[in-house]
């Protein structure tokens, strides 16, 4: 097998075509003492997972499938994107991610030194993470396309540790009136990315693909009660806020211009007429702490790479029972004393961003 080789649908019958992907490729990246039983399943002990032995109470499992276009883009690829987007669920349910497994789906054409370097990349991002995988599966598939197309399905595993920071775990139902809501940077990166990308539109966006772990270990090592805490991705902060304020039965007032936004996305939305409030990110998340904590939890999610951005937009009110079904769940206080109905994302919007 040589670096300009393309899968081919032998690849994925089973036999020693297979068997040579899995030692050029898979294996050199992901080997570790789990996958080399070469057991059908996994067997963990979770004894392993938690400092002293200790048993955890309870576990966080989450999946998800990634089939980004294109593969590769400004600041990462489908790769890291798949270890980011899984282990930052697993973090959003307050629990440490440990185990991850792994599923490519190959349509025949791809090159095969495209797959080994997004391999790389996925292990790079798995290390970080301080995740290991331990199981996985590979299908090849008919191309599309002549240069053919991935797609990776990855499910992770975290753990709670019953000797935790009581401040977690957080829940979508958790937000309390009063409370500060509060971002850890700015919004739309990768959504402006991947358009920029595909539409051929040359600028210096990077898509913000990243842990959000740093930001979680911040807050809980400040002692931060965090009532709730999302990762902001598909149908953007709109959405992710209005799914949070019918979870706990409240109404969210945001602030006109508090969500930071990057110059180059602000410029582009400009161009192609689209809102930051409702574009994806990969790398930011919301969350929901009581006002006499923002202070702390500002600073000490600025004191992170990734959370030097880190803004309050808005905050938690009661939701009076009397309004009607018609009143906005979250609504923003414009400059001029104005209020903006946001509602959830409706339609379509950019397809195959993860």
């Amino acid at each position: 097998m040589t670096s300009d080789s393309v899968i081919t649908l032998a690849h994925g019958s089973g036999g020693l075509d297979s068997e040579n992907l899995m030692q050029t490729v898979f294996a050199r990246h992901f080997q570790n003492d789990i996958l080399a039983r070469l057991e059908d399943a996994a067997t963990l002990d979770l004894r392993e997972a938690l400092p002293g032995g200790a048993m955890p109470q309870k576990l966080a499992v989450s999946t998800d499938s990634f089939v980004v276009e294109p593969l590769v883009f400004p600041g990462g690829d489908i790769g890291k994107l798949a270890i980011c987007g899984t282990v930052n669920d697993v973090l959003m349910s307050g629990a440490a991610p440990k185990y991850l497994t792994c599923g490519f789906i190959i349509e025949a054409g791809l090159s095969i030194s495209l797959l080994d370097s997004i391999c790389a990349s996925l292990a790079d991002a798995a290390r970080e993470a301080g995740v290991v995988i331990v199981c996985g599966d590979t299908k090849v598939i008919e191309g599309k396309t002549q240069n053919g197309g991935l797609m990776i399905n990855t499910s992770g595993i975290g753990v709670f540790d019953p000797e935790g920071a009581a401040a977690f775990p957080p829940i979508p139902a958790g937000l309390v009136p009063g409370d500060s809501l509060i971002v850890s940077g700015a919004l739309g990166d990768h959504h402006a990315a991947i358009l920029s990308a595909r539409m051929g539109i040359e600028n210096e966006i990077q898509s913000d693909c990243a842990l959000l772990t740093p930001v979680v270990t911040a807050l809980a090592a400040a002692g931060i009660s965090v009532h709730a805490m999302r990762d902001i991705t598909r149908g953007g902060l709109a959405t992710v806020l209005n799914e949070l304020a019918a979870a706990s039965s409240v109404t969210i007032e945001l602030a006109e211009g508090a969500a930071p936004v990057q110059p180059a996305v602000k410029a582009l939305c400009g161009l192609l007429g689209l809102d930051p409030l409702y574009m994806g990110n990969e790398g930011k998340m919301v969350f929901a702490v009581a006002a006499s904590d923002e202070t702390a939890a500002l600073a000490s999610v600025r004191a992170t790479e990734i959370g030097r951005e880190t803004a309050v937009i808005g905050r938690v009110l009661l939701r009076e029972k009397t309004e009607t079904l018609l009143a906005p769940r979250v609504f923003m206080r414009t400059s001029i004393g104005g209020t903006r109905r946001i509602d959830a994302l409706y339609g379509e919007g950019l397809p195959r961003i993860c």
